[in-house]
């Protein structure tokens, strides 16, 4: 529920979708705070699936892993999903508004973001810019779904960081 409608989401219903009592909370957790610590951790943990590692395995090509983590990351499947979702999207907003959360969960939170990274480096390049660019197009494609624009935005990003072999754009050259 936290990747899915952010970490404001309250205690009661958080347990009222997971058909618990509020005093089961309070015998598992001493705060909010503690279980949003604990599904960030828990999130970027059950992706094992998504490691680098596991990513390769059945092709053993680290480009082709490459352009499907891209595809699926950039797909309408996973903006419309983002409760089953990526991590580094689904908790970058809430932890940008919450100091007390982010000081807790920064250390699992960096790892998950150089991990993902990591999935995307190609040569000299360390995959931080590509991750920003998928996750910045998916919260774009988010906020604009309903409407034409959301697919263009994953196209755009898709296209961007498939096109040439290192994932980025040629720089451009001033003039001036």
């Amino acid at each position: 529920m936290f990747r899915e409608k952010g970490t404001e989401v309250s205690v009661a219903d958080l347990m009222e979708a997971a058909e618990l009592t509020r005093g089961g909370f309070h015998k598992q957790f001493v705060s909010k705070v503690d279980l949003v610590d604990e599904a960030i951790d828990y999130a970027f943990g059950e992706e094992a699936a998504h490691s680098p590692v596991a990513l390769e395995e059945p092709t053993r090509d680290h480009e082709a892993a490459r352009r499907t983590l891209i595809e699926r990351y950039l797909s309408v499947w996973h903006r419309d999903h983002a409760g089953e979702g990526c991590p580094v999207s689904g908790f970058a907003a809430d932890l940008g508004r919450e100091p007390d959360q982010a000081a807790r969960s920064q250390h699992v939170y960096i790892n998950g973001v150089r991990n993902r990274a990591a999935r995307l480096a190609t040569g000299d390049d360390d995959g931080m810019a590509q991750l920003c660019t998928m996750v910045g197009a998916l919260a774009l494609a988010r906020a604009t779904r309903g409407n034409p624009i959301s697919e263009e935005l994953l196209q755009a990003a898709r296209r961007a960081l498939t096109e040439s072999d290192s994932g980025q754009c040629e720089p451009q050259h001033r003039t001036d």
